[in-house]
């Protein structure tokens, strides 16, 4: 079987180089500097306390890709590059037999479909915690997580490619509706991600000042308001609970949300910055967040649910990218984000 991984950053280097070592012939398209990397020193993955070198082949663009008929292609690059790698991926495999999307975000399946077919696309998402420190290394940073897997057609068959990645020792498990399992990881993908990039502290201090904690709570309700307007199911993922959360968040009291909320983002997320405070901090000019808080509070209106605190996290997020002399303004200052929000409450959607 003939694999391409477009976009072999942390993710896409990870199941590349698991599918490698399980035997299958994986070409990955990387940055030039990585794909020199590798092919020089491999590429090695850390994982339960092991060091593996998975044979895979590197190259440092499209150009060098040869125009084999490839089984699948793994797109691992970020959801706001997407757009223009499927536009450059078309010359070189314009009827590409399988593709699988691991962006996080809601959308990201209709732009491969739109450009692809529906019936080409796999929509995967990956609950795998996996950092990057020489450019040839990756390293697992926590066990019992996944993937998940789900067509974008009704009756179109994953067990193939569920067992491709179960074969390559990673948890894959297939979803029936695509939008359930993006929606639930987005769901949880937004805790302690915008507030955290917009106010630049880690989420677990974040979550001990209560009206950011309450802002927070609001900005899930909506997600939830919303999903179930769209008649979308939360669901759990491989190695991702996200139904007991959004459960605990319908009917708990609020002193036992502080407490379960709180302990899931010490836990998952800790005094480490979220992937959104990386790429602002990275002055990457564009961020995910359209992607998550934006595409819930556009599904909102057009459904006819607000979702303010959505939009408002979108919208400030999205004016730091663009503005790096406006970030010292909400630096460490919730009181500001919030006056924001609240402007957006009463249908100012401006900062």
């Amino acid at each position: 079987m003939e694999i391409l991984v477009y976009g072999a950053g942390a993710v896409g280097g990870y199941l590349g180089g698991k599918l490698a070592l399980a035997g299958r012939r994986v070409t990955l398209v990387a940055r030039p500097d990585t794909a020199e990397a590798i092919n020089r020193d491999g590429l090695h993955i850390t994982e339960d306390n092991r060091t593996c070198r998975a044979p895979v082949k590197a190259v440092g663009g499209l150009a060098a890709v040869a125009a084999a008929p490839y089984d699948l292609i793994i797109l691992g690059m970020k959801a706001y590059d997407l757009s223009n790698a499927l536009a450059q991926l078309a010359p070189l495999c314009p009827e590409p037999a399988r593709l699988m999307t691991t962006q996080n975000g809601i959308g990201v399946e209709e732009l491969v479909a739109g450009r692809f077919g529906g019936e080409r696309t796999l929509a995967g998402s990956v609950t795998i915690p996996i950092s990057r420190g020489d450019p040839g290394h990756l390293v697992v940073e926590r066990a019992g997580r996944g993937l998940g897997i789900a067509p974008l057609r009704p009756g179109q068959a994953t067990d193939e490619w569920v067992s491709l990645f179960r074969a390559a020792d990673i948890n894959a498990g297939a979803c029936a509706d695509y939008r359930a399992m993006k929606w639930s990881k987005a769901f949880l993908n937004i805790m302690g991600n915008a507030t955290s990039a917009i106010l630049n502290r880690p989420p677990a201090e974040l979550y001990r000042w209560p009206p950011i904690f309450d802002l927070e709570m609001r900005m899930l309700r909506e997600t939830l308001s919303v999903m179930k307007r769209l008649g979308i199911e939360v669901i759990n993922l491989p190695g991702a609970t996200a139904r007991p959360l959004a459960h605990t968040l319908s009917y708990a009291p609020r002193i036992l949300l502080r407490m379960v909320f709180t302990q899931v983002i010490v836990r998952g997320r800790g005094d480490k910055m979220p992937s959104f405070h990386i790429d602002l901090a990275a002055g990457k000019g564009q961020s995910e967040v359209a992607f998550h808080n934006g595409a819930i509070a556009a599904a909102g209106r057009e459904a006819g649910v607000p979702a303010p605190v959505n939009a408002a996290l979108n919208g400030t997020l999205q004016s730091l990218c663009h503005d790096k002399s406006r970030r010292a303004w909400f630096d460490g200052r919730p009181d500001r984000l919030l006056a924001v929000v609240r402007e957006y409450e009463q249908g100012k959607e401006i900062i």
